[in-house]
């Protein structure tokens, strides 16, 4: 007895030390794991100060980021209960149904309110932000990075590039310069400053990963997609934010985010700056957007392209037809005419040609630069409204 009683105990004692000694293997499994991963964070740091691809990377982000933040505002756009109840009332479904319940049910009060982001550009306060931020409302209030609020007052918008400009009344204050969008190169650090989720003055670090991206996001024949595309995370409330480079000057407008859930999942798309240099300026001296038309239809080529018209290139942008009465048929643009560049400045894609003649306005010349037949033309263009 006394002999089974000692072995039932080994037994025991024997599983409790497996069972342990599995255990310790599991830890250290962990811990060999997490060890791997903080020297492979050691070697990156390493490299990146060394002859490699990352030797260009910047060691932080504290220049950029300290001019950035104080130029950006957290804007809160409102729509009043009266607007709210006066739009509803003009509705004729509405109308029906008051005919059997009365007005009350049809009164109660639906004030809508959002949030984003704008970008001071000048010391007397002129805002730039996205048109989508406070295309809905009738009241705009603007708080500053300093925590002072102001009331803001719709200079103009423009849907066909998603930009706005407000205005408020003060002097002095901090600005970013716009810088020139067309230097930017995919592979080059940015930074998006924003107030995603109300969280002011928020900054996330990316690269430019592609430019003149078209999402399909603007609706219209005339609206404006280039965006570039960054993995700087941005998230709603950042719309209408900086986009700015290591130097600490604006490149973008932050503007929308390729998700299915409604937060960032991998990629930004943000206004280029010379986009939006141009409609700030036409809003500010004529009160609106001053756009020239080349008088086209266009599509980007493809091999079907290539083999019809006996193509030897690969990229440019096809003259589907030409309007009737328009600037390009008046200069002698025709219809399948290839266009491979415009005032000096090569043109690959639909979106980099749209891109380049709206920052032009009506009276403009456009130079073309055309392929028709297998051979180089130059057509001059006067763009018409």
């Amino acid at each position: 007895m006394r002999q089974l009683v000692l072995l039932i105990l080994a037994s025991i004692f024997g599983g409790c030390i497996a069972l342990g000694g599995y255990q310790l293997i599991h830890t250290i499994n962990d811990e060999s794991s997490f060890n791997e991963q903080v020297n492979y964070s050691v070697l990156a740091n390493v490299s990146k100060n060394s002859n490699t691809v990352n030797a260009n990377a910047p060691d932080n982000f504290t220049k950029a980021a300290e001019k950035g933040m104080p130029a950006v505002v957290h804007i809160t756009a409102k729509k009043t209960q009266v607007t709210a109840r006066q739009e509803k009332r003009g509705s004729g479904y509405d109308d029906f149904f008051r005919d059997f319940f009365g007005n009350g049910l049809f009164d109660a009060p639906m004030p809508q309110e959002g949030t984003g982001s704008g970008v001071i550009i000048s010391k007397d306060g002129y805002i730039v932000t996205n048109n989508h931020v406070i295309d809905f409302a009738d009241e705009v209030s603007v708080t500053l990075h300093d925590q002072r609020k102001f009331t803001a007052k719709v200079i103009g918008k423009d849907p066909t590039t998603d930009v706005a400009v407000l205005k408020i009344e003060d002097n002095d204050l901090p600005t970013l310069k716009l810088s020139n969008s067309d230097k930017v190169k995919v592979g080059e650090w940015v930074l998006a400053v924003g107030n995603p989720f109300n969280l002011t003055s928020t900054v996330t670090a990316g690269i430019v990963s592609a430019k003149g991206r078209d999402i399909n996001i603007l609706q219209g024949n005339t609206a404006i997609e280039s965006f570039i595309q960054t993995d700087a995370v941005v998230n709603p409330g950042n719309s209408g934010g900086a986009l700015i480079n290591m130097e600490g000057d604006l490149v973008g407008i932050n503007t929308a985010i390729k998700t299915r859930t409604g937060s960032f999942a991998g990629y930004s798309f943000a206004i280029p700056s010379n986009i939006v240099n141009k409609v700030v300026e036409d809003i500010i001296e004529f009160g609106e957007t001053q756009r020239g038309f080349i008088g086209i239809n266009i599509a980007n080529i493809n091999n079907e392209d290539l083999s019809d018209l006996n193509l030897n290139i690969s990229e440019g942008v096809l003259v589907e037809s030409v309007v009737e009465n328009g600037a390009a048929i008046k200069a002698g643009v025709l219809p399948d005419d290839v266009i491979t560049g415009v005032n000096g400045q090569k043109v690959k894609t639909t979106p980099e040609l749209q891109e380049l003649v709206g920052r032009l306005r009506p009276g403009d010349i456009a130079d073309l630069e055309i392929i028709r037949r297998g051979k180089l033309k130059n057509i001059s263009v006067r763009l018409q409204k």
